[in-house]
């Protein structure tokens, strides 16, 4: 039996097995995109590569036999290199999104393709969970935010952009007409707390986040409520008014007005400030305070309440106190920025250790979902400060895009998806209805990949920090093949995506040893070779037997079931 080292540790295998068995056999992971067991090993992505003593070129772990007194290098600088650059030849070829345009236009980033997918699927309890994921307060946002996300929407460029905010809003107002509004269970408590300092937008949200993550937080406001400018606005910031008991502004709180010298609302403003019944801000601060998190109202940071006793009686600091003028900056003994509070803009760390900042008064664009989001992220990056990590601030995913659509590629996108026209919402409020949801979801085009989460190469893209523009290929059409039926072993049938592609040739084998017909083979030469069924006939013809294996196998998107195999919606 061979004896071998690999990364200074030796291990015996039996004869016939390759690097990459003994590989698995020692727990040392090795990527591969191009193997899978039971079928012969192709080497065509070379991203498996190792470094055999001895040899002068890298080799294929899942192909190079081990031999005996073979002493291997599995993770040095040289193999890293190697294998990131296999992976960016891949995706300099790869034709799709990993993430929908609407999911990278929003600036908290929320999961918008599986939200509404699931809301056409009618799994409401679901859609809760995955709209809170990143959004604290979305029954308010689903009624101000201005829905950046929407003009992204590829469904734009043929009629109208999916309702994605009112759909948001649907979701959140159906959970908190329920019985039991969602709350997410939390962390055990860890023994750390945090001030938060403003009880606006960003402070909420960070609170939310952190109390879920086990540490004690605790909100600290100079105005009796919590809420921030959505219950305090100022008339001509672009944040909705809630309240309009004050004659000339429709703000609750004149003084504020008249020494900023603020203009009265356009009738814009004064309109959509009617979109944000108190009742709802209420409810769902509500929600976020019920997760233990404890609210000082009439409390200013200041003579009274120094920073520097902040810091001595909490672990971490948040500052969220809206916009800041600099001296208010230096007087809390933070660094001034150009727009507010200086920060590390990847962390929000500001100058004082364990001190970070976010929402309004870090930046001048006044979007409450921009806060929003500041305030979860902040809270990822506290919450690697009091667990004793290296602060790197919020896992940013990778992601493919496919640009702007050429001619004839809109229809693609279109094959299988509802043709109705943008619904309007027939309530009085507003807000949509059972029907009228599951109607607009239905307008969805799937842009996002279908499995997201089990896609090797966006998951090696991730590890080796591979970059999709690093080589320059010219981009072909988007295509699509829809004709594949439903069965049982396929519900919703199977989508093949050919730009996603990366020929790796497992399916081919899979469909010969399933004894398919017709199966699947390679066409083309060179740079051309794809994986098609032969004699150009339908991917459903092609794969009778075998196509839920096929798509279980795929390493990318190019082969997965309609039926979407990470989230368990269509």
């Amino acid at each position: 039996m061979p004896r071998l080292t690999i990364d200074n540790r030796q291990v015996e295998v039996e004869q016939g097995a390759t690097i990459l068995d003994a590989a698995d056999k020692l727990g040392v992971e090795i990527p591969t995109m191009c193997f899978l067991k039971g079928c012969e090993p192709s080497t065509s992505c070379m991203v498996c590569v190792v470094k055999v003593d001895g040899m002068n070129n890298l080799a294929p772990a899942c192909a190079t036999i081990a031999a005996d007194g073979m002493r291997i290098q599995s993770n040095s600088d040289q193999v890293r290199q190697a294998r990131k650059a296999a992976l960016e030849l891949l995706l300099s070829d790869h034709l799709g999104d990993c993430m929908g345009p609407c999911q990278t236009t929003c600036p908290a980033r929320m999961n918008i393709p599986l939200m509404i997918r699931q809301i056409a699927a009618g799994k409401l309890a679901d859609a809760i969970v995955t709209v809170k994921k990143d959004i604290a307060l979305p029954a308010v946002l689903g009624r101000i935010c201005p829905a950046p996300c929407e003009k992204s929407c590829r469904r734009a460029v043929f009629d109208e952009a999916v309702s994605i905010c009112l759909l948001k809003r649907y979701v959140a107002d159906v959970d908190l007409r329920s019985a039991n509004p969602y709350l997410p269970q939390c962390s055990p408590k860890r023994g750390k707390r945090v001030a938060i300092i403003g009880a606006g937008p960003a402070g909420l949200a960070a609170a939310y986040y952190l109390q879920q993550d086990g540490f004690d937080c605790t909100l600290f406001d100079d105005h009796e409520q919590p809420g921030g400018m959505l219950r305090y606005a100022l008339c001509s910031t672009g944040i909705l008014p809630v309240s309009s008991n004050h004659p000339v502004c429709g703000t609750g709180v004149p003084p504020v007005c008249y020494n900023h010298q603020q203009a009265p609302p356009t009738p814009s403003e004064a309109a959509d400030g009617a979109k944000l019944p108190r009742d709802v801000l209420d409810k769902e601060i509500a929600l976020i305070l019920k997760l233990g998190i404890e609210f000082r109202g009439q409390t200013p940071i200041g003579d009274a309440l120094p920073m520097e006793d902040l810091r001595k009686d909490f672990h971490a600091v948040f500052v969220a106190v809206g916009e800041l003028k600099p001296d208010a900056a230096r007087a809390m003994g933070l660094e001034a920025g150009q727009n507010g509070i200086a920060v590390d803009a990847g962390t929000y760390q500001t100058n004082l250790p364990g001190v970070f900042a976010g929402g309004d008064a870090v930046r001048k664009r006044r979007l409450t979902v921009r806060a929003v989001a500041d305030g979860k992220e902040a809270a990822a990056s506290i919450c690697q400060y009091l667990s004793g990590q290296t602060v790197t601030g919020p896992d940013k995913p990778f992601n493919t895009r496919i640009g702007k659509l050429k001619d004839g590629e809109i229809e693609v996108f279109l094959q299988g998806v509802s043709s109705t026209s943008r619904v309007t919402p027939a309530a009085n409020d507003g807000g949509l209805s059972d029907k009228e949801a599951r109607d607009e979801a239905s307008r969805c085009l799937h842009c996002d990949c279908r499995k997201p989460q089990s896609c090797k190469l966006r998951r090696y893209a991730e590890q080796y920090d591979a970059k999709g523009t690093r080589y320059h290929a010219p981009r072909r059409l988007f295509t699509r093949q829809l004709q594949h039926p439903q069965t049982p072993a396929t519900p919703g049938g199977l989508i093949y995506e050919p730009g996603k592609c990366i020929d790796c040739g497992i399916c081919i084998q899979i469909a010969a040893h399933a004894g398919e017909k017709l199966g699947l083979t390679f066409v083309g030469r060179g740079f051309d070779v794809r994986v098609a069924v032969p004699f150009g006939r339908s991917i459903a013809e092609g794969l009778q037997k075998a196509a839920a294996q096929c798509a279980e196998a795929c390493p990318t998107g190019a082969l997965a079931l309609t039926f979407d195999i990470d989230s368990g919606t269509t």
